[in-house]
């Protein structure tokens, strides 16, 4: 799947404009905050955002600057589903899933080393996943899919606990974000 149809399908789940009073992320469109939209340099309203606006503030802030773009090329999948965290969570948070997920699957570093779990994609995070893939194939795949998935709705449920607030949140983000494997919804 291209980045374009990634971006196409997180829009649809994000929808339009939303301000909701629970939400520390205040205005937001097309899943893009207030914050957000202000730091890639939008300064009108929020209500009138236009989506092009919001698919190049997805593109570069969530797919190449994280270098999820690199990890698809190994594996879409993958890539999809830390892009769509990455959105929801940051891009660190979901590169540190994706560490922790790799770290409890390399058989106590028979297969690779150990990774630092510091949130960046670099070249070690790279090998690891490439070696993965390679031993464990199209199975390992979906594992390690199952295993983002269950740190994201762990997460969200955290979340919920710490904030009850997020209680507004938390079904909806289980609903939309976490699914079956290659079913983001």
């Amino acid at each position: 799947m291209s980045v374009d149809a990634m971006i196409e399908r997180l829009i649809g789940r994000e929808g339009g404009y939303v301000d909701h009073p629970a939400d520390r992320g205040g205005e937001t469109i097309w899943g893009i905050t207030v914050a957000v939209a202000r730091e890639e340099g939008y300064t009108g309203a929020m209500r009138a955002m236009p989506r092009s606006e919001a698919i190049r503030i997805y593109r570069q802030r969530y797919w190449i600057k994280p270098r999820f773009d690199r990890v698809a090329a190994l594996s879409e999948l993958v890539a999809e589903e830390l892009f769509d965290t990455g959105v929801n969570m940051g891009p660190a948070i979901a590169a540190q899933m994706l560490q922790r997920a790799l770290n409890a699957l390399n058989r106590q570093q028979t297969d690779y080393a150990d990774l630092k779990m510091d949130g960046q994609i670099g070249p070690a995070t790279l090998g690891a996943l490439q070696a993965y893939l390679r031993i464990r194939g199209r199975e390992g795949e979906a594992v390690l899919l199952t295993a983002l998935r269950c740190l994201k709705g762990e997460r969200y449920i955290d979340l919920a606990e710490r904030r009850p607030a997020n209680e507004a949140f938390v079904y909806g983000w289980l609903r939309t974000r976490v699914g079956q494997v290659g079913a983001l919804a």
